[in-house]
């Protein structure tokens, strides 16, 4: 990718009040040609879907400061040796790219292939038990036995995460820690040797976020979208009532992903969140490797080495979507009735509606309820 484009698309993700969503919007609108955005004129940008005459002027107004940052963080790119992965490229995660979210730039340090045949995410509580801890090593030990090509992924954070990762190096798999800041930082710090050794072992380190970003609250919300999108299926080994390993799942869940999870005493804190997730049929009862290969049928069949074009930014008019999915069955429903059947609580999926509404592929109609714009 010559270094121009580079910066454009870079750019992108720096625009005032623009999104992953919208940015892949432009992107379309532009036939992929980042540089065209920065280039238009603010009454052709109001004409574009889910732009219109507000985001319009953000654009004009931050399109400058915008390309500096751009600039800015390629150099440091390429300081570092890292790798600009952009969401018109022919390698680019090709999981990934199926969600309608996915980032249209990500940074990554490391040598683990990211399509490879089978990748599983692994989260959980941050204050794991033993039990939790054991389940986790013992649940990568067999699967190494089994397919020792598997990629782990997790958010390298106290607990489950980075037992995770611990356990995937100990048992030679390679291992992904997607990060809630830039590449130039590395937090908690206490995990810095795990991280050395995940790389060292053929693993990688992967973000969207720039340079600089420190890891706030709402970030570690954003890379969870990663950690589901990057795999096969989400297990959820250990959780409280509430915990951001249930959000991961609740992602997987709407981008159409398996979650699983290990069962546990009722009275045991760590595993309410579990037992919910198999209470509300959100989630599929395991209890070894076994139990997860037969459910995702890896016995039989293997996703293949991902062999794609590049992932064009809305290449077909509908993007894969669970929610698209109902609403194109229903031709019109309402919203708690979408709730209902998605089993995603409405104040999770408000915000999806919204975005898809601003990216101009539905449209409110009175009611609270949802049609296709088209």
């Amino acid at each position: 990718m010559a270094e121009d484009k580079r910066i454009y698309l870079i750019g992108l993700t720096q625009l005032k009040g623009i999104g992953d969503m919208l940015a892949r919007q432009l992107l379309h609108y532009f036939d992929n040609e980042a540089q065209e955005v920065f280039a238009a004129k603010k009454q052709t940008l109001e004409k574009i879907p889910g732009i219109g005459a507000v985001k319009a002027e953000a654009i004009m107004q931050s399109k400058a400061e915008a390309l500096r940052n751009a600039a800015k963080e390629l150099a440091f790119v390429e300081k570092k040796k890292l790798r600009l992965f952009s969401i018109t490229d022919e390698d680019y995660p090709v999981r990934l790219c199926e969600c309608l979210d996915a980032p249209v730039v990500f940074y990554y340090t490391g040598s683990a292939d990211l399509n490879v045949q089978r990748v599983l995410s692994i989260v959980g509580t941050r204050s794991a038990t033993d039990y939790g801890e054991k389940l986790t090593g013992l649940l990568l030990k067999e699967l190494s036995e089994m397919f020792s090509g598997l990629l782990v992924v997790s958010g390298l954070a106290y607990g489950i995460d980075i037992c995770a990762h611990r356990s995937a190096v100990k048992f030679g798999l390679p291992t992904v820690g997607v990060l809630a800041h830039g590449l130039d930082r590395l937090y908690p710090s206490s995990h810095r040797k795990t991280a050395i050794e995940m790389l060292e072992q053929g693993g990688g380190l992967l973000t969207d976020f720039v340079s600089g970003t420190v890891p706030g609250r709402e970030n570690f919300l954003q890379r969870n979208r990663l950690i589901a999108g990057l795999s096969d299926a989400t297990i959820v080994v250990e959780s409280a009532e509430k915990g951001g390993a249930l959000v991961t799942a609740d992602i997987a869940l709407s981008y159409g992903r398996e979650v699983y999870t290990f069962p546990g005493r009722v009275s045991d804190r760590y595993s309410e969140g579990c037992n919910r997730l198999i209470h509300t049929n959100k989630a599929g009862l395991i209890t070894s490797a076994r139990d997860l290969v037969e459910a995702l049928n890896w016995d039989l069949k293997g996703r293949k080495q991902a062999s794609q074009q590049p992932c064009l930014a809305f290449a077909n008019e509908l993007p894969r979507s669970p929610v698209l999915d109902v609403i194109a069955e229903k031709k019109q429903i309402q919203i708690n009735e979408l709730s209902l059947l998605l089993d995603i609580p409405v104040h999770q999926l408000s915000p999806v509606l919204f975005e898809l509404e601003l990216a101009g592929y539905i449209r409110a109609i009175p009611g609270g309820a949802y049609r296709l714009n088209f």
